[in-house]
Protein backbone atom coordinates (compact mmCIF):
# COMPACT_ATOMS: atom_id res chain seq x y z
CA UNK A 1 0.00 0.00 0.00
CA UNK A 2 2.83 2.79 0.77
CA UNK A 3 6.20 3.00 -0.34
CA UNK A 4 8.49 3.91 2.06
CA UNK A 5 12.45 4.69 1.24
CA UNK A 6 15.11 7.69 1.94
CA UNK A 7 14.03 10.93 0.98
CA UNK A 8 16.21 14.31 1.23
CA UNK A 9 15.42 17.06 3.81
CA UNK A 10 14.22 19.44 1.59
CA UNK A 11 11.32 17.03 0.84
CA UNK A 12 10.15 17.07 4.17
CA UNK A 13 9.55 20.83 4.57
CA UNK A 14 6.19 21.17 3.54
CA UNK A 15 5.24 18.36 5.66
CA UNK A 16 6.41 19.83 8.92
CA UNK A 17 5.25 23.08 8.14
CA UNK A 18 1.65 22.30 6.89
CA UNK A 19 1.11 19.31 10.20
CA UNK A 20 3.40 20.37 12.53
CA UNK A 21 4.06 24.45 12.82
CA UNK A 22 0.91 25.82 11.01
CA UNK A 23 1.70 28.77 12.79
CA UNK A 24 5.38 29.37 12.29
CA UNK A 25 7.76 30.52 9.20
CA UNK A 26 8.93 27.41 6.49
CA UNK A 27 12.09 28.78 7.62
CA UNK A 28 11.17 27.40 11.51
CA UNK A 29 10.86 23.73 9.82
CA UNK A 30 14.84 23.25 8.41
CA UNK A 31 16.60 21.65 10.82
CA UNK A 32 20.30 22.48 11.54
CA UNK A 33 20.40 18.45 12.10
CA UNK A 34 18.93 17.96 8.87
CA UNK A 35 22.29 17.74 7.00
CA UNK A 36 24.98 16.88 9.60
CA UNK A 37 26.74 13.63 9.13
CA UNK A 38 24.67 10.56 10.09
CA UNK A 39 21.36 12.48 9.50
CA UNK A 40 18.75 10.68 7.56
CA UNK A 41 15.14 11.00 6.60
CA UNK A 42 12.49 8.88 5.74
CA UNK A 43 8.72 8.90 3.88
CA UNK A 44 5.97 7.06 2.82
CA UNK A 45 4.16 7.71 -0.38
CA UNK A 46 0.95 6.83 -1.58
CA UNK A 47 0.15 6.46 -5.40
CA UNK A 48 3.51 9.03 -5.22
CA UNK A 49 2.14 11.38 -2.86
CA UNK A 50 4.35 11.75 0.39
CA UNK A 51 2.01 11.57 3.25
CA UNK A 52 4.24 10.30 5.93
CA UNK A 53 8.13 11.49 6.92
CA UNK A 54 10.43 11.07 9.55
CA UNK A 55 14.10 12.84 10.74
CA UNK A 56 16.70 10.75 12.19
CA UNK A 57 19.71 12.40 13.50
CA UNK A 58 22.51 11.61 16.29
CA UNK A 59 21.89 13.13 19.23
CA UNK A 60 22.68 12.15 22.76
CA UNK A 61 19.64 12.52 25.66
CA UNK A 62 21.98 13.27 28.71
CA UNK A 63 19.53 10.96 30.91
CA UNK A 64 20.97 7.89 28.27
CA UNK A 65 25.12 8.10 28.60
CA UNK A 66 26.90 5.63 28.01
CA UNK A 67 24.79 4.50 25.15
CA UNK A 68 24.62 4.89 21.09
CA UNK A 69 21.73 6.79 20.59
CA UNK A 70 19.56 8.36 17.48
CA UNK A 71 16.71 11.11 18.16
CA UNK A 72 13.29 10.87 15.95
CA UNK A 73 12.54 14.49 14.79
CA UNK A 74 9.49 15.89 13.17
CA UNK A 75 7.50 12.68 12.15
CA UNK A 76 4.39 13.81 10.62
CA UNK A 77 1.57 11.77 8.63
CA UNK A 78 -0.86 13.78 6.90
CA UNK A 79 -4.45 13.47 8.39
CA UNK A 80 -6.32 11.28 5.68
CA UNK A 81 -4.05 8.63 6.21
CA UNK A 82 -3.57 8.44 9.90
CA UNK A 83 -4.40 5.50 11.23
CA UNK A 84 -3.27 3.24 8.18
CA UNK A 85 -0.12 2.52 9.39
CA UNK A 86 2.26 4.68 7.24
CA UNK A 87 4.23 6.14 9.94
CA UNK A 88 4.93 2.55 11.58
CA UNK A 89 6.37 1.60 8.41
CA UNK A 90 8.40 4.96 8.42
CA UNK A 91 9.55 4.44 12.13
CA UNK A 92 10.07 0.34 11.46
CA UNK A 93 11.63 1.31 8.46
CA UNK A 94 14.29 3.91 10.26
CA UNK A 95 14.62 1.38 13.11
CA UNK A 96 16.21 -1.13 10.54
CA UNK A 97 18.73 1.06 9.38
CA UNK A 98 19.34 1.71 13.36
CA UNK A 99 19.49 -1.75 13.85
CA UNK A 100 22.40 -1.71 11.17
CA UNK A 101 24.66 0.76 12.63
CA UNK A 102 24.61 -0.97 16.00
CA UNK A 103 22.11 1.90 17.61
CA UNK A 104 20.96 1.10 21.19
CA UNK A 105 18.53 3.63 21.69
CA UNK A 106 15.65 5.64 19.35
CA UNK A 107 14.54 9.04 21.53
CA UNK A 108 12.23 11.74 20.75
CA UNK A 109 10.77 14.95 22.43
CA UNK A 110 7.08 13.75 21.48
CA UNK A 111 3.82 15.80 21.51
CA UNK A 112 2.34 14.90 25.07
CA UNK A 113 -0.94 14.11 22.78
CA UNK A 114 0.53 11.63 20.70
CA UNK A 115 2.37 9.47 24.03
CA UNK A 116 -0.38 7.29 23.02
CA UNK A 117 0.86 6.36 19.67
CA UNK A 118 4.55 6.46 20.54
CA UNK A 119 3.71 4.22 23.03
CA UNK A 120 2.45 1.79 20.28
CA UNK A 121 5.76 1.77 18.64
CA UNK A 122 7.11 0.24 21.69
CA UNK A 123 8.43 3.81 22.95
CA UNK A 124 8.07 4.58 26.65
CA UNK A 125 7.60 7.62 28.34
CA UNK A 126 10.91 9.25 30.31
CA UNK A 127 10.14 12.22 32.69
CA UNK A 128 7.19 14.56 32.92
CA UNK A 129 5.45 16.50 30.46
CA UNK A 130 7.38 20.13 29.92
CA UNK A 131 6.51 23.32 27.45
CA UNK A 132 8.17 23.08 23.99
CA UNK A 133 7.72 26.95 23.17
CA UNK A 134 5.93 27.77 20.69
CA UNK A 135 4.76 24.57 20.06
CA UNK A 136 3.09 23.35 23.64
CA UNK A 137 3.23 20.06 25.98
CA UNK A 138 5.81 17.40 24.65
CA UNK A 139 7.29 14.40 26.76
CA UNK A 140 10.69 12.32 26.25
CA UNK A 141 9.85 8.99 24.91
CA UNK A 142 12.38 6.21 24.23
CA UNK A 143 12.66 2.76 22.64
CA UNK A 144 15.52 0.52 23.23
CA UNK A 145 16.72 -1.07 19.69
CA UNK A 146 18.87 -4.11 21.03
Amino acid sequence: MFEVRLINPEMTYSLRHNILRPNQLIEDCKYTTDNEEGAFHVGAFYQGKLISIASFCIENHPDFPHIVQYRLRAMATVEEFRKLGAGRKVVSFAENILKERHVELLWCKGRATAQGYYEKLGFKPHGEVFDYPPIGPHIIMYKKLK
